[in-house]
């Protein structure tokens, strides 16, 4: 083996003796989303006592996971422990709204238990919720950590920067892709397939808002596609199967495709809305 390479390798490894690994922060995901619900809990508590002891457990591991991030955050570490475990009752509530949503907006759906032990939409807006909340205390890497980790279990990929609003009900899930600077109102469903992203990769952009903005009661349907950061979606609006949208459209809208006979050249899709006018 070259020495050189070897020794380059070493340097990095010096560089962060102590980093967290991913499966450190998923574990600890995985302990605090037990915590919160027992239907993952490995362990049983006998007394309050012990259950409290294991909450402040979990607020050291906290700790001691963004005390080792190699990407430091400018508040004091501890503070910004203490304040996510102030904000996980109002995470929970969330939690709890988003698995109504998804009882109530599926009909295979039998029971919260189901919805919370088998949905993969309530694992991954779960891991949301929480990676989300450590990002607005200003945790950088961490909370992309557990959003990957919810991408690979669920095939439900969500960055950590986008702001979803309460009643989130994502169906089936596999292939969802919601970007870093997107918007989603309350009580807003979404399909398997779609992609709420941006019209270009450019890094230049990095800062501005790249995503569009889904308002309230707004179903997404499989496979539709909605682009840019200008883009808006007005509420109480439907989006087709498939559509492909860069460009907004009002409240009380329907978008979707239809297949039309061409005698010359076959089959062809249009795009159909109906609407308020813009």
């Amino acid at each position: 083996m070259n020495k050189a390479f070897l020794e380059k390798l070493y340097i990095r490894q010096q560089a962060c003796p102590t980093c967290p690994s991913p499966e450190v922060v998923a574990h600890w995901f995985n302990e605090l989303l037990g915590t919160l619900f027992p239907d993952f809990s490995k362990q049983q508590f006998n007394s309050q006592k012990e259950f409290e002891l294991h909450f402040e457990k979990l607020k050291l591991q906290l700790d001691q996971i963004l005390s080792r991030n190699p990407v430091k955050t400018e508040d004091d570490i501890e503070e910004i422990a203490d304040k996510f475990f102030e904000e996980v009752p109002a995470i929970y509530e969330q939690m709890e709204q988003d698995v109504t949503a998804m009882l109530e907006g599926d009909p295979a759906a039998k029971s919260r238990t189901e919805v919370i032990r088998t949905y993969p939409g309530f694992i991954a807006i779960s891991a949301h919720r929480i990676a989300h909340a450590l990002q607005g205390f200003g945790v950088q890497l961490i909370p992309r950590i557990i959003s990957e980790y919810a991408h690979s279990k669920t095939g439900i990929d969500i960055h950590p920067g986008a702001s979803i609003g309460n009643f989130f009900c994502i169906d089936h899930g596999t292939g969802v892709v919601i970007g870093e600077t997107t918007i989603i109102g309350d009580h807003v469903k979404v399909y398997q397939g779609v992609t709420l992203g941006g019209l270009s990769v450019d890094k230049k952009d990095a800062k501005v808002k790249r995503h569009p903005t889904i308002e309230d009661n707004v179903v997404l349907y499989a496979g539709a596609t909605i682009l840019g950061g200008k883009t808006t979606i007005g509420h109480d609006s439907i989006i087709g199967g498939n559509v492909w949208l860069t460009h907004s459209v009002p409240p009380f809208s329907k978008v979707y495709y239809q297949a039309q006979m061409n005698n010359s050249e076959g089959e062809t899709d249009t795009i159909i809305f109906k609407g308020h006018s813009a």
